[in-house]
């Protein structure tokens, strides 16, 4: 299936695909992924809501949000009396690309969600209504197994894992196994592993490349052949509050989203189980 199919099939059927970006190791370019990922797939004309699932508000503060100063944020729409989600929602400076705002608040969500019936449902409950208006809800989990991040994969069709090529990463990728196994034991059987993407990657270090030859060998198709480069064209964004893609559009950080986007569109409609499968035949 090429990019162009994907999208066109997503537009007709618009009942969004939620992804997590998760990974319980910090550091690893999870909120930069999401970030630009989701402007990279806002740019094929797909809608694209990113939720930001930590209560740093990385990916708020990413996108140029003053989230410190924000009324409303994802927390009360995980509360009982959740206003609108529309009075939560924020157009991003980048057209067809949406945000559910996060500040310090969420971080009384693990207190108060815990004593709720069905707690592990309460993102689910949040999107579900919503997922008519869009082609991708990208969500962006905070660097722990907590609460929060088993909501976001309770509510998940895919997982992509960004890692840095480093043998730390590894025990992390186990860890992130195991707990997409469990969840999809207890909450959602169709959770899938839909990729890993190497991040801040340095082909001038042997030790990168044999961490990426490591994952290579056990993950087969599902590691994405594009890489993300180590620069600092990325935190210089940040800074701005703009992804990449579209602050210094032609730069090759910007360029190799532009290759994931088009890469995970290619493999929209396979499920990790089908990879793995086709890798072993």
């Amino acid at each position: 299936m090429s990019a162009n199919t994907a999208v066109e099939q997503a537009g007709a059927t618009r009942n969004a695909r939620v992804i997590a970006l998760c990974n319980q190791k910090g550091g690893v370019g999870k909120t930069t992924s999401t970030v630009n990922l989701g402007a990279a797939l806002a740019e094929h004309g797909l809608r694209v809501l990113l939720v930001d699932l930590d209560p740093q508000g990385a990916l708020s503060a990413a996108l140029g949000v003053a989230h410190h100063q924000l009324e409303l944020t994802v927390y009360d729409l995980l509360t009982r009396n959740a206003p609108p989600i529309d009075d939560v929602l924020l157009e991003t400076g980048v057209a067809n690309l949406h945000l559910l705002p996060s500040n310090i608040d969420l971080s009384a969500a693990e207190i108060q969600l815990v004593n709720e019936v069905g707690r592990e449902h309460s993102l689910r409950r949040v999107l579900d209504p919503i997922r008519d208006r869009y082609d991708y809800i990208l969500i962006d989990c905070q660097p722990s197994l907590s609460l929060l991040t088993v909501n976001a994969l309770a509510c998940a069709d895919g997982v992509i894992v960004p890692m840095e090529c480093e043998f730390f990463s590894l025990r992390g990728l186990a860890l992130l196994n195991d707990t997409m196994d469990k969840v999809r034991e207890r909450l959602n059987p169709g959770l899938e592993l839909s990729g890993i993407v190497v991040t801040m990657y340095d082909p001038r270090l042997l030790h990168s490349r044999q961490v990426r030859d490591r994952v290579a060998e056990s993950f087969g198709p599902l590691l994405y052949e594009t890489v993300i480069s180590r620069t600092v064209r990325f935190p210089d964004s940040t800074i701005a509050g703009e992804p990449l893609t579209k602050w210094d559009p032609k730069s090759r950080g910007a360029e190799q989203y532009r290759d994931l986007a088009r890469e995970f569109l290619h493999r929209s409609g396979q499920s990790g189980s089908q990879l793995m499968m086709s890798s072993m035949q």
